[in-house]
């Protein structure tokens, strides 16, 4: 069933100013890319999750610590997450111990200082590229709503040269203008969500591994004095 008046979006977009087509195809790339972090970021922190509740069943099992330590740096991937974070704090350890000379307190804070190391590496890689959701939420809507003035300031310049305006020669130009606006909010909407939800998971994964280096803390400290 055909109407009065029904056009296409794609002609719209053809038919819009350079400047407005222009800031129309910034927003379809942001949004192209933030899509593309999001996918990203969840495959990535989805696995964080299941790779720490696998360690912690193997860490609480009762295992040997040397014996867990050999089995994790004896892998053939680099240990990454609560792994990397007892890797590191396990290694300098028994290093130091092994070393000698060194009080139980010297060795525990040594062993400390690398977990914390190892843990600023996560947040690091846990938090890249959530900035990059953070601008485009942003910004995209103020960079539609530009493509939007400057379309219908084009529009109404272009009416000033006729002596009759109806509402069907202001239409097109408006509705052209209008589409920069929508693509705005396609682009920020979705980056806003995502961006608020992975913090927040990402505030969680690390406090769950900072009260693990609490716990093998303490448990280190039952092994320097023993």
């Amino acid at each position: 069933m055909e109407t009065g008046f029904d056009p296409s979006v794609l002609k719209l977009v053809t038919d819009a100013s350079l400047t407005v087509q222009i800031v129309m195809a910034l927003l379809f790339i942001a949004s192209l890319l933030s899509w593309t972090v999001i996918a990203i970021k969840w495959g990535v922190l989805k696995k964080a999750r299941a790779s720490a509740e696998r360690f912690e069943r193997r860490f609480w099992s009762g295992i040997d610590l040397g014996e867990l330590y050999k089995k994790i740096s004896g892998g053939r991937r680099e240990a990454d997450g609560m792994e990397g974070i007892f890797e590191a704090g396990f290694r300098e350890f028994a290093r130091l111990r092994k070393k000698g000379g060194l009080s139980g307190e010297s060795v525990l804070e040594g062993a400390q200082r690398a977990m914390r190391v190892a843990l600023s590496r996560e947040i690091d890689r846990l938090e890249l590229h959530l900035s990059f959701l953070a601008t485009v939420g942003s910004t995209s809507p103020y960079v539609g709503l530009f493509g939007t003035v400057w379309g219908i300031m084009n529009s109404f310049i272009a009416l000033g040269g006729q002596e009759q305006v109806t509402i069907a020669s202001v239409a097109p130009g408006i509705a052209e203008a209008l589409i920069a606006t929508a693509m705005g909010l396609f682009a920020a909407i979705p980056a806003v969500i995502a961006y608020n939800r992975y913090s927040n998971d990402v505030e969680r994964l690390v406090n769950r591994y900072d009260i693990f280096a609490e716990e093998f803390s303490s448990v280190l400290h039952r092994q320097s004095h023993g």
